[in-house]
């Protein structure tokens, strides 16, 4: 049997064995090891070698699974598994140092410090459509924290769960990260179980499952739900580039991805331009073959459901397929559509497509875009293609979204130092980089205080009398003058503007000064 074909076996996890599991990650946990930095970073690193020795396995795995060309697979998992191994490995000893909070005369002598403190035993369930980078991600984080954690891939994508089960044990300390495989009965006792942290990343549907499980034992949750994130276009965009972009996020990884573009919204003046340029971009996307074959340039559906899912919803659409609608069930294959005039009760726009079906809505103008992202759940992603700053300004300070990017799709979420989560039903919670160290993180809270402090605070012990309770009045905060009405409402609210090129200027003129000053100084 060859290592490609060792990869795809999936054996579920006996269920009896779970609790077991659990009660050993609970012991390594309490054993310290992870207190040790050093062990936490050897524990990274082998990490981020488990990813890089089996790169090419991972690559097969991924082919098996969701059909995905190698390019897709290193581009947006394995590298970026790595690298984001890489980042709490080089990090680790920064993000655990204990923090001062800002200075209080009043509290100065009593030597406040915020320890960061690993949750204990974490659950990690992650997803199929990025089942290496949402699982390798959380994990990295979780162990940088301190954490022990069980990780409960996704049983859809079979072969990337069967060979993180596989390796797993041969690289990271079995008391500390332990792989559960199965389905819903394996999953149902995972939640039946007590973790200090808990991180789920896919659909609403089962998200409510796990926060309700979560909650009769108050473990805090972190979910990734997903949602039809919206594009909204401008006129005044760079059009090829627009088209180019959208028309990637919805072809990459077959629109499997929790961030896809999910639907457009344009001006009905500009739909036949704009449509115009994505299939003229569909066309130098895939050139040789129309529709494009799986194997070669293009990733198929997950599963058999997810396939008749997507190609129901595709059957009952009432816009007009412009160029794509192919398909083959046999392949699980869905080729990229487009789908122009499609209305706001269309098929299309009753649930996350979560495949490669790009719907286009036309309306009249902007405030009408608008209203129409705000009619309905808050989406993982909002994204606007516009030259026009006040026009991005305009639709972002309108809206609510997990994130909200200007002229780009779908890497966000691996653009270093950026939170990535969701809000309301899109999610709540963040991770990626520091975001995921702090998800699994505890604030501990700590005073020092000396004895002396009492000849300061001798009021606050009993028997109270009048002189003590005026000793407490000075320590009283002294409020700003009372304000003579409200000030005049600003619309255009907080933005990220700001003049950047003043700071420099200034700056450079501060340097040439001090240049001038040494210069003088010297010939003095």
């Amino acid at each position: 049997m060859s290592a490609a074909d060792t990869s795809t076996t999936l054996q579920f996890t006996p269920i009896d064995d779970i609790e077991k599991i659990h009660s050993a990650l609970r012991a390594g946990h309490n054993s310290g090891k992870l207190r040790s930095l050093e062990y936490r970073r050897y524990q990274l690193l082998q990490l981020a070698y488990l990813v890089q020795d089996n790169a090419k396995r991972f690559e097969e795995a991924l082919s098996k699974d969701l059909g995905r060309p190698a390019l897709e697979s290193y581009f947006l998992e394995i590298n970026a598994s790595v690298s984001e191994v890489k980042t709490s490995y080089s990090n680790v000893y920064k993000w655990a140092k204990p923090e001062k909070p800002s200075f209080s005369l009043n509290f100065t002598f009593m030597r406040p410090v915020i320890y960061k403190e690993a949750k204990g035993v974490v659950l990690i369930i992650s997803p199929f459509n990025y089942p290496l980078w949402l699982a390798v991600g959380p994990l990295a984080g979780a162990l940088a924290a301190g954490n022990s954690v069980m990780l409960k891939p996704s049983e859809s994508s079979a072969a990337v769960s069967a060979l993180l089960a596989e390796l797993v044990p041969k690289y990271l300390d079995s008391d500390l990260v332990r792989v559960v495989n199965g389905a819903v009965p394996e999953t149902t006792k995972l939640l039946s179980l007590p973790w200090d942290h808990i991180l789920y990343t896919g659909p609403g549907r089962v998200g409510k499952i796990v926060a309700s499980a979560a909650a009769k034992f108050l473990t805090p949750v972190s979910l990734e739900l997903g949602g039809k994130s919206p594009v909204i276009v401008d006129p005044n965009c760079d059009l090829q580039t627009a088209a180019r972009r959208i028309l990637w996020g919805k072809c990459v990884n077959a629109g499997q991805t929790c961030v896809a573009p999910d639907y457009i919204l344009v001006p009905r003046s500009f739909q036949d331009q704009f449509v115009d340029a994505l299939v003229e971009q569909y066309n130098s996307f895939f050139p040789n073959a129309t529709p494009p074959t799986p194997a070669d340039q293009f990733s198929k559906m997950i599963t058999p459901q997810a396939f008749k899912r997507v190609k129901n919803l595709l059957d009952a659409t009432k816009g007009s397929v412009v160029i794509g609608g192919e398909t083959d069930e046999d392949k699980r294959f869905i080729a990229p559509t487009i789908v122009r005039d499609v209305s706001g009760e269309d098929s299309l726009m009753s649930e996350e497509i979560f495949g490669p079906i790009l719907p286009i809505l036309p309306v009249e103008n902007l405030d009408e875009a608008i209203a129409f992202v705000n009619a309905h759940d808050h989406p993982l992603a909002l994204y606007v293609f516009s030259r026009d700053q006040q026009f991005k300004q305009r639709v972002f300070q309108n809206t609510k979204s997990g994130a909200a990017v200007a002229n780009e799709v779908v890497i966000h979420p691996g653009a270093d130092g950026l939170p990535f989560g969701g809000v309301g039903p899109s999610g709540y919670g963040a991770h990626t980089g520091k975001y995921s160290f702090d998800m699994f993180t505890h604030l501990r809270s700590s005073l020092d205080s000396p004895s002396w402090i009492d000849y300061l605070l001798s009021f606050r012990f009993p028997p109270y009398n009048a002189k003590k309770l005026k000793s407490t009045n000075q320590f009283a905060v002294s409020l700003p003058s009372r304000p003579t009405g409200p000030p005049p409402i600003i619309k255009s609210g907080i933005t990220a503007t700001s003049k950047w090129w003043g700071k420099w200027f200034i700056l450079a003129i501060a340097f040439a000064v001090a240049a001038k000053l040494t210069k003088r100084v010297k010939n003095v």
